[in-house]
């Protein structure tokens, strides 16, 4: 699979809202969690195997930092009609199968993903509590085949600083992953085709 590196997002950055729906059909929006001391909003997939890599950390990470005040949000961009794997049915067994607690969505006209400026997955957008982005970077530094275990550290400093009402480190190395599989024909313009 080709590897993409998270596209450069100025920090400061407002979060869009959505509406998106989950395997259930429950429409979850950014607003129904103002409540939340921060948030995350994670564009993952069923079948990169850079997510399928860490997203068993991912999930405890998940449950062990809502515990603490953020609010963690999925979604999932990819083409589902050329990637069945990606189909909302799909991801509905995956929230069972990894044990997912928290809303994993599907944007299925891509739009959320542009909004973001999301390419790739993982492609990981952290929030503080007035929405503005204090992080966009890696989960940590395992890759396929590289040996390292995932443990999340680089996400977890940067929850941690946000939780203790600081700002993360403004130096953070993007993440890498597979493409976000766009509709033929509704590729963004940051999308290279070699990708």
């Amino acid at each position: 699979m080709p590897k993409t590196v998270s596209n450069s997002i100025e920090l400061g950055t407002k979060a869009a809202d959505f509406i998106l729906s989950d395997a259930k059909g429950a429409p979850h929006k950014l607003s129904d969690f103002d409540a939340a001391a921060a948030v995350l909003v994670a564009f993952i997939s069923n079948r990169c195997p850079f997510v399928q890599l860490i997203r068993d950390e991912f999930a405890s990470f998940a449950r062990e930092y809502q515990a603490k005040g953020l609010q963690v949000i999925a979604i999932n961009s990819n083409d589902a009609d050329a990637h069945l794997e990606e189909s909302i049915d799909a991801i509905g067994r995956e929230v069972e199968a990894i044990g997912y607690s928290f809303p994993y969505l599907k944007d299925e006209n891509q739009a959320v993903a542009k909004a973001y400026g999301a390419a790739c997955t993982p492609d990981l957008f952290l929030f503080d509590g007035s929405r503005k982005l204090v992080y966009h970077g890696q989960f940590d530094a395992a890759r396929p085949g590289n040996g390292k275990v995932a443990t999340g550290e680089d996400l977890r400093a940067a929850v941690n600083a946000v939780l203790a009402g600081g700002k993360p480190a403004t130096e953070q190395t993007p993440s890498i992953g597979c493409n976000i599989k766009w509709t033929a024909g509704n590729e963004p313009s940051w999308f290279s085709n070699a990708a």
